[in-house]
């Protein structure tokens, strides 16, 4: 017996030691992000890599920082109205988009996504593309962190710095001056309604070149954003400081 409880302490301290490393590896690097601005992110370094195989040996990214105050108020609020509305109030996780998500499916319809903007920064920065169980897992304990850690101010000028707009466009600085050749703080409530609209799926839709679709998307965000009050709604998430 006190051989037994001898093993079952140790096998304690070690699971306590695992737990602590990972606590660490994960948190101290979402940590340092809440100060610095990343070199890359996870899904630019799988899509460096596709080229790579791909042999495009010519692919370049475009992702150029630029910081919330230099990013016009219309981009902000248009990303917030596409994706996620109640972005300023919850924890990370928006349970009522999730339970109409679950409730669509359960009626035969298209599962669709339920992920906060929270969630897609955790999931750019470090994982990967796919739903599987452990990527699932991994995206909501990194949400966790980022959401203890950070401020929702730095959560939003985050993603508008590495949400891709286009085919190697990163951020609103990156596709302002892709494709209206113009800085983000010049974005017009349409432009920035255009960017948002393709954020779905930005390989295949075009903010310079849009689609009856995305023309009707964007009008939906513009409606969405007005409806919110554009200014108003954005000092809700300086009071989440």
């Amino acid at each position: 017996m006190p051989e037994r409880r001898s093993i079952a302490g140790r096998l304690l301290k070690i699971a306590g030691a695992v737990a602590l490393a990972w606590l660490l590896l994960t948190a101290i690097p979402v940590l340092v992000l809440r100060w610095l601005h990343p070199l890359t992110t996870a899904f630019m370094l799988e899509a460096r890599a596709d080229a790579a195989l791909a042999g495009q040996h010519g692919y370049r990214l475009d992702y150029r920082w630029a910081s919330l105050e230099q990013i016009s108020p219309h981009a902000a609020i248009a990303v917030i109205a596409s994706e996620d509305q109640q972005f300023p109030f919850h924890a990370g996780f928006d349970f009522g988009s999730i339970r109409e998500a679950v409730r669509a499916s359960e009626h035969g319809k298209r599962l669709r996504g339920a992920s906060t903007i929270s969630q897609q920064v955790a999931k750019n920065l470090f994982l990967w593309p796919g739903h599987s169980f452990v990527r699932k897992a991994l995206e909501a304990w990194f949400t966790v962190l980022i959401e203890t850690l950070w401020p929702k101010e730095r959560i939003l000028e985050m993603y508008l710095n590495v949400a891709q707009f286009g085919d190697g466009v990163y951020g609103v600085q990156a596709a302002a001056m892709r494709f209206w050749h113009t800085p983000a703080a010049r974005l017009t409530s349409g432009e920035a309604a255009l960017l948002a609209a393709v954020l779905p799926n930005p390989l295949r839709l075009h903010p310079e070149r849009p689609s009856a679709y995305v023309l009707e998307r964007r009008d939906w965000i513009l409606g969405q954003m007005r409806g919110l009050g554009g200014a108003g709604y954005l000092r809700a998430i300086e009071k989440e400081r």
